[in-house]
């Protein structure tokens, strides 16, 4: 099982560029495989007039988010060995050949080190900012993975679906990954059937392999139903640093372990971290007491 860490997006201050270098070359020396970024354009003013409900959602116009695609354009140039995720891209927000385009280009700078997570999002506001359609996001999904992969693997793609049309044109340059891996955020049945049937991966929320059980269960019927094998969908939760107690962090680990985790990511967020020492300092005591 990898273990990286999920970036600290919206806790680690202004984006110094020394600081995220330093950041990065720290995990990578500590042995950490890989770093998984969240993804929000834009965030709204939870307090405005022009809402029309009471404002629900857990991120807002303060909380700052860093662009993935450039946040590991940057960090690809100052590392090695260090892996990227998203997780994840709000996919159906943005358009799908201009995803293809950047990442791509970023698979080549980095190395081919990069695994891309998409999903539906939950923020109706940045898809009304952004110009697309909040509401029927989950069916142009479908059509939009199949676009990615043939513009990762063909020079020329001709293509006519619903929501797509490409007259005989591809990228340039491809990505050193042909396909780059695509794994899939979200709890909803259909999410599942789509993890089960087109994702490399999935990316999980819950807290425990204990609270997940169903859902795994569901999902192992579903790729087998898909004609699939079950060890074709890597698995990526994330781990809480929650109290800062290593029994705990190791039994959490040991849970998804058994439960199959292909992959997991320590997350530091929410632990009451306000500055990249801070987070740096937790990360280090997990890989003291834990191992990577």
């Amino acid at each position: 099982m990898k273990i990286g860490l999920v970036f600290p997006q919206n806790e680690f201050g202004s984006p110094d560029p020394l600081a995220l270098r330093d950041y990065a070359q720290t995990v990578e020396g500590l042995g950490f495989t890989h770093l998984l970024a969240y993804d929000h354009v834009l965030g709204a003013n939870p307090n405005s007039p022009l809402r029309p409900s009471p404002w629900t959602g857990p991120y807002k116009h303060t909380d700052p988010f860093i662009e993935p695609f450039l946040l590991f354009t940057y960090l690809a140039a100052v590392t090695t060995r260090l892996e990227f995720a998203t997780g994840v891209i709000i996919l159906p927000q943005r358009q799908t050949a201009l995803v293809a385009k950047q990442a791509a280009t970023l698979d080549v700078l980095c190395q081919g080190r990069l695994r891309l997570g998409v999903g539906l999002g939950w923020n109706e506001v940045e898809y009304t900012a952004l110009n697309e359609n909040f509401h029927n996001r989950g069916k142009r999904f479908e059509e939009q993975i199949e676009v990615l992969r043939l513009l990762w693997t063909q020079d020329l793609v001709t293509f006519e679906g619903r929501w797509h049309h490409i007259p005989d044109a591809g990228l340039n340059p491809m990505p050193l990954q042909r396909p780059i891996p695509l794994w899939l955020g979200g709890h909803h049945d259909a999410v599942l059937r789509r993890v089960a049937k087109l994702g490399d991966g999935w990316m999980p929320g819950f807290r425990t392999a204990d609270a997940a059980r169903t859902t795994l269960d569901t999902l192992a019927r579903y790729i087998e139903d898909a004609g699939r094998p079950r060890e074709a969908v890597g698995l990526e939760p994330r781990l809480s640093y929650g109290n800062g107690n290593p029994d705990e962090w190791r039994a959490t680990l040991e849970g998804w372990h058994t439960a199959g985790a292909t992959h997991l990511s320590f997350n530091t967020l929410g632990a009451g971290f306000d500055s990249p020492e801070k987070h740096l300092a937790a990360v280090k005591r997990f890989a003291e007491e834990v191992g990577v």
